[in-house]
């Protein structure tokens, strides 16, 4: 990986870091050095760690998306904050640039979506049909120029590519998004999809934790 890693926060139970696009968030069969890698080799070195670090992974995000996660430092910590996403009282906020521009301003999209993990491919079908799960999406334009809109998305479900299928379903296929489609990649291979913002709580003390990402310093992400 040749950006730096950029900590937000740790102490004894969690770790949050800014995940750069192109990264996996976690060992796969492409065999490049994930996030996880570097940092549990962060933690052993800061923290003068011997033999094996545990580095639990509550979430993930996918390898072209950018932006803010959290690692567990112990077991404990790993068990609760993985039933906080799993419980959805985490609050997840996306920023995304889409091709084009909406009809509206902002709404809510309920589609029902069956994953084809063949083509690991997301579909929208009609309610009821078997095996396709309810997604809900937020969204709202943040500013639109030159054929682009810059939105601001929030999950309240956890499906498969949901915010990419989402912005296909408004018309406005991600930046990047050739799958979902966009018309052309972007130079870096990654998606103009960003985890802006993080809030949980924290696993051991009565305490909401809230942290924020800057996108990537990249021409598609400036708008006036």
């Amino acid at each position: 990986m040749s950006t730096p890693l950029d900590i937000l926060y740790s102490d004894n139970h969690l770790v949050v870091v800014a995940k750069p696009a192109g990264v996996p968030a976690v060992p796969d069969e492409s065999g490049d050095e994930s996030l996880y890698d570097r940092v549990r080799e962060w933690i052993r070195v800061e923290f003068a760690k011997p033999g094996d670090v545990f580095l639990g992974v509550v979430h993930r995000l996918d390898r072209p998306v950018s932006g803010l996660m959290v690692f567990a430092r112990t077991s404990k910590g790993a068990s609760r904050l993985a039933e906080q996403f799993r419980s959805r009282t985490t609050k997840k906020i996306y920023w995304a640039v889409g091709e084009g521009s909406p009809p509206a301003d902002s709404g809510a999209l309920s589609q029902w979506l069956v994953k084809d993990e063949k083509e690991n491919r997301v579909r929208v079908l009609p309610r009821g049909v078997h095996g396709a799960k309810l997604a809900v999406t937020r969204w709202r334009v943040l500013a639109r120029r030159e054929g682009r809109t810059l939105y601001e998305m929030g999950p309240e479900t956890g499906r498969a590519h949901q915010l990419r299928v989402a912005a296909a379903s408004l018309g406005t296929p991600l930046l990047g998004d050739l799958k979902y489609g966009a018309s052309r990649p972007l130079p870096d291979k990654s998606l103009a999809l960003h985890a802006r913002a993080l809030e949980f709580a924290h696993p051991t003390r009565e305490e909401r934790l809230s942290f924020t990402a800057p996108v990537p310093d990249l021409d598609v992400w400036r708008f006036d």
